[in-house]
């Protein structure tokens, strides 16, 4: 399988094909609001804004599974994004990235890039860079801020 033979829900429930993807660099990034990392979500901003024409994706996956910093609904959760840090970058449904119930995406991210946990997501904000033909290349720990990350999604454009 590739990354772009898995579906998944957009911020308002309809299905979503990543192959709609192919052919641009992705960052996969699993987020919360309520997190030390949350301001992350203005230099992911950045980042879109500066390379989108180039061909960069940034896929934002709310997850509640750490420290229950993502409570509220997807639309909530879009609200403050856009409000409070005006992200335009496409919003996906609240997911699970750990466990039983974790997206199959993630379960096939994991499998690709392993961290310092292994296959499991240590915490908010771990993030995926996808080259333009769906090779998963490099996985973030959520200190890795989007400034640190810029010259290699820039590297990949």
């Amino acid at each position: 399988m590739s990354i772009y033979d898995y579906n998944v829900k957009d911020n308002k429930g309809n299905d979503v094909s990543l192959a709609d993807y192919k052919g641009k660099v992705l960052l996969i990034v699993n987020t919360a609001t309520g997190c030390g990392f949350t301001p992350q979500y203005k230099g992911l901003q950045e980042l879109y804004d500066k390379y989108r024409e180039q061909g960069l994706e940034i896929l934002d996956f709310p997850c509640n599974q750490f420290g229950n910093q993502a409570p509220g609904s997807d639309e909530e959760i879009h609200s403050f994004c856009s409000l409070k840090y005006n992200t335009t970058f496409p919003r996906f449904k609240k997911i699970e990235v750990n466990g039983e119930n974790a997206s199959p995406l993630y379960t096939y991210l994991k499998e690709q890039q392993k961290g310092v946990m292994g296959s499991r997501i240590k915490w908010n904000f771990t993030k995926f860079l996808i080259d333009r033909e769906g090779k998963v290349l490099e996985r973030f720990a959520p200190t890795d801020t989007p400034e640190k990350i810029d010259a290699k999604v820039a590297a990949l454009l």
